[in-house]
């Protein structure tokens, strides 16, 4: 058995009804909150003044998109001028990675860019930034409880990460709750992340036994209930997947992704599109290149048996065999009315570049098989 580790959130307190306790575990970090928020703070407007009440001031910080460079100094001008002294994010994977860098920059000199992969200059972060808090308020990211934050520069159309352990939320509350209400195409987008992020660390080469069976479990739960929470959501399929993305950002933070990822993270870069969308149309294509590409080498056994394994978690049948997983797959994206690359605005001009930046992306680094550039142009021209 190879060595390995395990990170995650300082806390994590999981269950229907936990975000009430956010006053309480706020009051034990600070009496000056920074509140991150979606763009409509009003929908959580009660837990806000909870929030409020117990502490001496609160001010609020609205993430319409996908944080950006200049958005993240915004949030942090804003958190300096409060004097805040915790920072809090409520709301999706955006407005997390949003708080989680915001929390950061606000407890370190410098600027984003100073620590920023790929295009800035990669710095370490040199000590803790303020407490964080995460809330999530869909089932996709399991940001609550990873130590990255995805940050997108317009200037250089690429997503990149500012990455420190420093960034880990001292507590996720993770309160499915707060997911009741999703229209159904945000559930869909966020939900195939959650899977995907499941997934991928268990066929990851750096899968270890404690992630094995994290993955296992929310390989379970989302299969059983992610076609539900579609079409006919109950509280118990709401439960389900925000469990899943949270097993999911555990498991992805300690054995890493795969090429789905790889591929994501350039392509957020070059259109604009919600990150689950854009996992959830690679997703099929991406394990059926990874398939073909383990078929064709000598000795892939343990590899497929992962696959078969998958297929075994996703359909529920203890004798399926890997194409009948991968079929799973198929059938659930087009149920959930998954759009093409060229829907979510890909041209095929974009293709070569897109294939270059992926072949750099760290998350390549955990997919089981190597794959060439015409492996993954051959898998964007299939979700085309």
């Amino acid at each position: 058995m190879t060595e390995f580790g395990f990170v995650s959130a300082g806390r994590i307190i999981f269950g229907p009804g936990v975000s009430r306790r956010l006053p309480g575990i706020s009051s034990e970090f600070g009496s000056r909150a920074l509140v991150v928020t979606g763009a409509n703070p009003d929908r959580f407007a009660d837990r806000l003044e909870e929030v409020a009440g117990a502490l001496d001031s609160l001010s609020t910080f609205e993430v319409d998109s996908e944080p950006s460079i200049e958005l993240i100094e915004k949030g942090v001008s804003r958190g300096r001028d409060a004097g805040s002294d915790v920072v809090i994010a409520l709301g999706g994977g955006s407005v997390i990675d949003a708080g989680k860098a915001i929390a950061g920059l606000l407890g370190n000199a410098g600027k984003l860019i100073d620590y920023l992969e790929v295009i800035g200059g990669a710095q370490p972060l040199p000590k803790p930034g303020l407490p964080f808090i995460a809330a999530p308020t869909t089932a996709g990211t399991g940001s609550e409880v990873t130590k990255n934050a995805v940050v997108y520069s317009p200037l250089h159309r690429v997503k990149v990460s500012f990455r420190s352990p420093y960034l880990i939320p001292r507590v996720a509350l993770v309160d499915p709750e707060l997911t009741y209400l999703l229209p159904p195409g945000i559930t869909a987008a966020s939900g195939l992340d959650a899977l995907t992020q499941v997934l991928e660390p268990f066929v990851s080469r750096f899968a270890n036994p404690l992630t094995d069976g994290i993955c296992r479990e929310g390989l379970t739960r989302a299969a059983r209930s992610i076609r539900r929470v579609y079409s006919d959501p109950d509280n118990t399929s709401r439960e389900d997947m925000s469990l899943a993305s949270l097993f999911g950002g555990l498991a992805l933070a300690n054995a890493g992704l795969g090429a789905v990822h790889g591929l994501a993270g350039p392509l957020g870069g070059l259109i604009k599109a919600p990150h689950g969308s854009i996992c959830a149309c690679l997703l099929p294509h991406v394990a059926a290149e990874n398939l073909r590409a383990l078929k064709s080498l000598p000795d892939a056994s343990v590899q497929l048996a992962r696959f078969r394994e998958v297929a075994q978690l996703l359909t529920g049948q203890p004798d399926a065999q890997i194409e009948e997983g991968l079929n799973w797959l198929i059938e659930t994206c087009e149920m959930l009315r998954i759009p093409r690359l060229s829907e979510l605005g890909l041209t095929r001009a974009e293709i070569p570049a897109l294939v270059e930046q992926s072949l750099k992306a760290s998350s390549m680094k955990g997919n089981p098989v190597d794959l060439t550039a015409d492996d993954l142009a051959t898998i964007v021209d299939a979700a085309f």
